[in-house]
């Protein structure tokens, strides 16, 4: 199997300088001020996880940023009332915009101040885009296919690209405006290193039997190069780091070619080219290893290997021993090839009149003698350890000696042996310097004692040493037990967690009785949390976790913590028509009716309460059959409200969840308005459903099993209209 990397993949100027910037300013920092990037500083998640763990939090607003505080402007860049803003609430700016995205918010700024009609080709909804934009006080027209060249209309365009487009778009929307006859002034602003790495690319493509193509899948540029690919190679693979590698197609082809995009780390490209050469057939690494043990070979091969021979001392000194072999020729031992323990000298072990045997060497040194060897003879007995360590499957203890290219040559005992860089460690290596005077545990992958050769693996030991850790865990944990986790990182649809050095997955739902849009609304990287297991699949090596489930569901527990006429705190999470629902606590929701809210006529709600907004509540009705609870805000006398609340609600901490988990959020489809559903509908159960709102509420305020059964009868489009509020 050949592996070829493109010429041009991996960072590119703009994103490099980014990310070096960003690491440079935490440690020049030394937790002086808050830090934060201004969305994702590149569309890379092991590379913003790292940065968080390192104190770089990530904002979607400036308004999230303190003043005083440190925002890292991405390379993507930003429009012009980012900076105005940022020095109106007086926030410190690091500036990593791509010089080459400055050059373009300079062209946009000077085509506006001279009235000219701007064309932005690229991705609306791309924040490179957004940024460029604003340069112009967003009145460019941003055109991200042919329909939207077509649908242009103005007599002249002055027009810039999208720095990662295809230089193809590009060509497209120019024809389609000149054949309308639009008069157009064109800035082909396409960075050159994504044309080259796209070019690059492409050829790679055409000539291997498959690709991968690394980068994290919000990046533009890298959908675009696995577009490329695709094109070109038919078995393409789009990946984000070595955990994503189909290793088992991969096997079925011998030219595999890899690119990435401008967003990721050139450690994840090399650790993806080393894992496909640990597990895939590679015969260039074999081919090295021959080259180097040849090389072994000869530094240790003399003219004759000769014969085994007994003999007897003649003389001994410091620096040689003369061996009387009953020929013409006397022997010579010298202190080199005798074993000797640090101190020890040849009149240590050898007394005139001692019968000893060596191995020839060479049989003349010039001077008439015959060079014997006690190392040679006892490497023999090194190479039957290393058989059957080989055999049995036994580790051995060899000391590395130097590096090599390719990897590093190892001694056991009198035998040297080979081990690539691949095999050193269970991460990727790039320089086996650290390694030079280490003792490591190896196992023996190949031997050829004809040739003296031998092969060893330090990672081999270290993954079984890892897989009876793994298995003395599997054997430790059971469902339903509760055991502590470390929050490692994050996704969309939960976190992972390790259990002591197995990941489970916490998934979004188990976190929270309340509602979530992302993890990180609760949970922190590196936290310490108890939680339940669910499931467990050893054969898979999956197991699923729950966190709500360690504290009981608020309607299991309402009658112990709620009672009817008690005044409550919540939190108002959504607002409608015919009246308010307060958050009690995580998945606990009550409604307040239109007519519950002030002690006057209320025509909009909206003009009394606000979502977010802390008020206190009167219960009034309870329905523990159908999951619902009447509130009131307007019985709430001024003595009635607590000094101190210790509402669910604040017992919650950083449990609350965002809305559109909750029953909360599944609100029934056809909502009937305020004027039409009574108070005294609200609260009897005997009204109709159609006749009452809160009826409709049923589902919301119900488990997510009960709302998905209920959900057929209601309209899907007021329920995503819900989720958006």
């Amino acid at each position: 199997m050949e592996l070829i990397r493109a010429e041009y993949s991996g960072f590119c100027f703009g994103v490099n300088k980014a990310v070096e910037t960003a690491y440079q300013c935490i440690e020049n920092n030394a937790g002086k001020k808050e830090i934060f990037t201004h969305g994702q500083l590149i569309h890379n998640k092991d590379v913003t996880d790292e940065l968080a763990k390192k104190g770089a939090g990530i904002i979607g607003d400036l308004k999230e940023a303190p003043a005083g505080s440190i925002v890292i402007v991405r390379s993507h860049g930003e429009p012009k009332s980012f900076y105005e803003t940022a020095e109106q609430r007086g926030i410190e700016l690091i500036d990593t915009t791509c010089p080459y995205v400055a050059k373009i918010h300079a062209l946009v700024r000077e085509a506006f101040d001279r009235g000219e009609n701007i064309v932005i080709i690229g991705d609306k909804t791309h924040p490179e885009v957004i940024g460029i934009n604003g340069w112009c006080d967003n009145s460019a027209t941003v055109i991200g296919n042919t329909a939207d060249a077509e649908a242009f209309s103005a007599v002249s365009a002055f027009i810039v690209c999208q720095t990662t487009i295809k230089q193809r778009m590009l060509e497209e929307t120019i024809g389609i405006l000149e054949k309308k006859g639009i008069q157009i002034s064109v800035r082909n602003t396409i960075c050159n290193a994504t044309a080259e790495r796209q070019k690059a690319a492409a050829e790679l493509a055409g000539k291997t039997e498959a690709m991968i193509v690394i980068g994290g899948r919000n990046s533009s540029n890298t959908r675009k190069l696995y577009e490329i690919c695709a094109q070109n190679c038919l078995n393409t693979y789009f990946i984000e780091n070595i955990g994503d590698l189909p290793l088992k197609q991969l096997k079925n082809y011998n030219k595999i070619g890899v690119t990435a995009g401008a967003s990721t780390p050139e450690r994840i490209i090399k650790e993806v080219i080393s894992n496909m050469s640990d597990n895939i057939t590679n015969e260039n690494e074999t081919n090295l290893m021959e080259a180097y043990m040849d090389e072994i070979d000869a530094s240790l091969r003399l003219p004759h290997t000769g014969e085994i021979v007994t003999g007897k001392v003649d003389q001994v000194n410091d620096e040689e021993v003369i061996v009387n072999m009953g020929c013409k020729k006397d022997g010579i031992l010298t202190a080199g090839e005798v074993s000797l323990e640090e101190g020890q000298k040849l009149t240590d072990l050898f007394k005139v009149g001692d019968e000893i045997q060596a191995k020839v060497v060479k049989t003349d040194d010039n001077d008439g003698g015959i060079l014997l060897s006690k190392k040679r003879l006892e490497v023999n007995e090194h190479w039957n350890e290393i058989n059957e360590a080989l055999e049995n499957k036994t580790n051995i203890e060899v000391k590395v000696v130097r590096a090599v290219k390719g990897g590093v040559i190892a001694a056991y005992k009198e035998v040297s042996g080979f081990i690539p860089l691949s095999q050193l460690s269970n991460r990727y290596v790039e320089n086996a310097d650290e390694f030079i005077g280490q003792v490591l545990t190896v196992k023996v992958s190949r031997v050829d004692q004809r040739r003296n050769r031998a092969v060893f693996s330090h990672k081999a030991v270290l993954h079984e040493e890892r897989q009876k850790r793994l298995d003395e865990i599997w054997e430790t944990l059971k469902v339903d037990d509760i055991v502590e986790g470390t929050v490692m990182r994050f996704t969309d649809y939960g976190a992972f967690v390790d259990l002591g050095g197995i990941d489970g997955l916490l998934h979004i739902s188990e976190i929270s009785w309340g509602k979530l849009k992302h993890p990180d609304e609760i949970l922190s990287i590196g936290q310490k949390i108890n939680i339940k297991i669910l499931q467990m699949n050893r054969e898979k090596g999956k197991i699923s976790l729950g966190l709500k489930q360690t504290i009981p569901e608020p309607w299991s527990v309402i009658n112990d913590n709620y009672h009817i006429e008690n005044v409550v705190k919540g939190k108002v999470v959504q607002i409608k028509e015919y009246g308010a629902f307060v958050e009690l606590e995580p998945g606990l929701d009550g409604l307040v009716h239109i007519s519950e809210v002030a002690n006057k006529h209320v025509n909009n709600i909206n003009d009394e309460l606000s979502v977010g907004e802390i008020v206190y509540t009167k219960i009034l009705d309870i329905d523990t059959e159908r999951k619902r609870i009447s509130l009131s805000i307007k019985q709430v006398s001024e003595d009635e409200k607590p000094v101190e609340e210790e509402a669910p609600v604040e017992e919650a901490v950083a449990e609350e969840a965002p809305a559109e988990e909750a029953p909360v959020e599944e609100v029934v489809a056809e909502e009937t308005p305020a004027e039409e559903a009574p108070v005294e509908e609200v609260a009897a159960e005997e009204a109709p459903a159609e006749e009452a709102p809160v009826e409709e509420v049923a589902a919301e305020e119900a488990p997510a099993e009960e709302a998905e059964t209920d959900a057929p009868e209601e309209a899907p489009a007021e329920e995503e209209e819900a989720t958006e509020e």
